[in-house]
């Protein structure tokens, strides 16, 4: 069986007809039957981050806040739909991560939206050319949809949010900015510490179980060194063949690699082996998250995973 299953639009179609009905009956307009400003985000990362920019002025929801749930592959509810419904401002992932938001969003119509993907690929340029068949297959190709670990970006989703909100609540817009900015600042600390990684293991080799940490990689200028079939298949919940296996087990036990980054939050018999195999060969293990863990916000969590990556690498120099 394979590890997870990936949210396809075939497989929600019955889904989507439920939560069309939810958003048929939920309030609309920019805000609550009783008029209050309600923010939802899709995950608790962009939940995170709407609160840090909304402050003290409006309550963030996340749909998703349990540390052991795959947003590829959650089906919402009705009472999920309704939330999302009834928000004056959705903030979600985009790019197929959340694609139960997404889902819901086409079936509510037009709403005041934050989608971090979009302004990823407006800052870079970059777009994932795909069809629909390729994106329900979650074939992003060069295209990783895990930007949250893109400071740039999660920057522009933080300011995109105070702009949003500063719209939709002009009395407090200039804290709302201000909000943002303190944001930005503290962004910083997670840029530092990558930076700091990229000046003392410029090109160090690595490997991962899944690409995951794609951007904090890129930022500290890390070599992944993983077989791309090896990784393609974790993360679309398949099974590697026994070749990509192989390859990646001879990585570690040849130690052709410094460090093995590894996602605790959805691991199967073939990762946990991976695992086991660096531990043995004394490669340092460097353990990441999808969403936050308890107690943390996004800052916090951050910085912690990056210095986490930066102490890994000095262990193992």
């Amino acid at each position: 069986m394979p590890r997870r299953s990936r949210v396809l639009r075939s497989a929600t179609a019955a889904v989507g007809l439920s939560l069309a009905a939810v958003a048929l009956t939920a309030c609309g307009g920019s805000g609550g039957s009783d008029g209050e400003l309600r923010v939802v985000a899709s995950t608790n990362v962009w939940g995170s981050v709407a609160q840090a920019v909304a402050g003290d002025r409006v309550q963030v929801t996340s749909i998703i806040s349990e540390p052991s749930a795959d947003p590829h592959s959650y089906e919402a509810s009705p009472s999920d739909a309704a939330k999302v419904t009834d928000a004056s401002l959705v903030i979600l992932n985009g790019g197929g991560y959340d694609q139960f938001a997404e889902n819901i969003l086409e079936s509510t119509g037009s709403k005041p939206t934050v989608n971090a993907f979009d302004l990823f690929e407006e800052r870079t340029g970059t777009h994932a050319a795909e069809s629909e068949g390729e994106h329900a297959d979650h074939a992003h190709g060069s295209v990783n949809e895990h930007i949250w670990y893109d400071m740039p970006t999660v920057d522009a989703t933080a300011s995109a949010i105070a702009e949003q909100l500063g719209t939709l609540d002009p009395d407090g817009a200039a804290t709302y900015r201000s909000n943002a900015e303190a944001f930005r600042t503290q962004l910083r600390q997670v840029s530092e510490t990558s930076a700091a990684i990229a000046a003392a293991h410029r090109d160090a080799p690595v490997a991962q179980t899944e690409p995951i940490a794609y951007y904090l990689l890129q930022a500290a200028e890390l070599k992944d060194r993983t077989p791309t079939d090896f990784t393609s298949a974790v993360e679309n919940g398949t099974d590697p063949s026994p070749a990509a296996i192989a390859a990646t087990r001879q990585l570690i036990t040849d130690r052709q690699v410094r460090i093995l980054v590894y996602n605790i939050q959805t691991q199967d018999k073939v990762t946990r082996n991976i695992r086991e195999t660096a531990e043995r060969s004394g490669i340092p293990i460097v353990e990441i998250t999808e969403t936050l863990p308890e107690g943390l916000d996004f800052v916090q969590w951050q910085t912690r995973t990056a210095q986490s990556l930066a102490d890994a690498l000095d262990s193992a120099s």
